[in-house]
């Protein structure tokens, strides 16, 4: 474990795993309300394929509190950035991000694009918008959709400024927050109760203030022109047919701009596909490097966790 100092001062709290000198360094990025353990069933099977370094996004998890100001989009490139300079400063990378954290590797695309293709080897863009959520919210109905888009400011600021009143509301480990985490994470898999107590708790966990900061940088986000960056890098677009926060519509969009991506469509599976799906996510992983890579020399495999593999969204079907 080991702490990189973002632009602002900011700690970050990085893991890895694997010898410095590695062929290749996966990097995983999180998402909006997880922490750098959502990725921990993936980095275990794919743990064969070179070094991994996974940190917590900014007043995520370990990695220190942010002001609102640097809540952004253009800061978690920075961050991105900074993680890469000072843990990983030679050889190919291959980028996995989901959600938040693929949002954030465009963001880094959008400010670096000499950086894909030439160190940045592959990219996986899981569950993952490029712009545009403002214009679908949780699959209400339009009407609905429409006047929650309106109380989305007020409500962001609310959880800014007025938190503890909001806190309380959250009813954390309750049967309530378990069945809108369970109906807002995952599709219609039969999950193991573990799994959704561990998205339960990493969302519970996430300071309504924090929640609020990254709001308008995510529903503001548009960056399907730097999508382009990835035109000739191995790229990965996996989604969850039943994902309710980024709709498969927004990664088909991101395939038009990247026509030379791998569009990876997961019946069933919802936004917290690395959750729901851990074997299938990290099997298409392996195939995107493979792809990058050709002729790689792999060790051994991991054995895969036994609860991802009863998963009936990882039996064949």
């Amino acid at each position: 474990m080991t702490t990189v100092i973002a632009s602002d001062g900011v700690p970050l709290h990085v893991t890895e795993n694997g010898p410095p000198d590695a062929a290749l360094t996966l990097v995983f990025v999180h998402g909006f309300c997880m922490t750098a353990d959502a990725w921990s069933a993936p980095r275990q099977n794919l743990a064969d394929l070179g070094r991994t370094v996974c940190y917590d996004q900014r007043a995520h998890g370990r990695s220190g509190p942010s002001d609102a100001g640097h809540c952004t989009l253009a800061q978690l490139a920075d961050d991105l950035l900074r993680v890469l300079d000072d843990r990983v400063p030679t050889g190919p990378i291959a980028l996995v991000g989901h959600s938040m954290g693929g949002m954030t590797i465009l963001g880094l695309a959008e400010t670096h694009p000499e950086l894909f293709g030439d160190r940045i080897v592959a990219v996986a863009l899981l569950s993952t918008s490029a712009g545009g959520l403002a214009r679908s919210l949780l699959g209400l109905p339009a009407l609905v959709a429409t006047a929650a888009r309106r109380a989305l400011p007020g409500v962001a600021a609310a959880m800014r400024h007025s938190p503890s009143v909001l806190e309380r509301s959250r009813w954390r480990g309750s049967r309530l927050s378990r069945a809108l985490t369970r109906r807002l994470g995952f599709g219609t898999t039969r999950v193991p109760d573990d799994v959704v107590d561990r998205l339960e708790k990493m969302i519970a966990d996430t300071p309504m203030p924090v929640v609020g900061a990254f709001l308008r940088t995510l529903l503001d986000h548009d960056r399907l022109a730097a999508a382009g960056v990835l035109r000739d890098v191995p790229t990965l677009l996996l989604v969850g047919d039943a994902d309710l926060m980024t709709p498969l519509e927004h990664s088909q969009a991101l395939a038009e701009a990247v026509p030379a991506a791998e569009l990876s469509v997961e019946a069933g599976a919802g936004h917290a596909v690395i959750l729901e799906r851990p074997n299938a996510v990290s099997a298409r992983i392996r195939e995107l490097i493979d792809r990058a890579s050709p002729g790689r020399r792999p060790g051994p495999r991991p054995a895969t966790r036994p609860w991802a593999t009863a998963a009936a969204g990882d039996r064949p079907r």
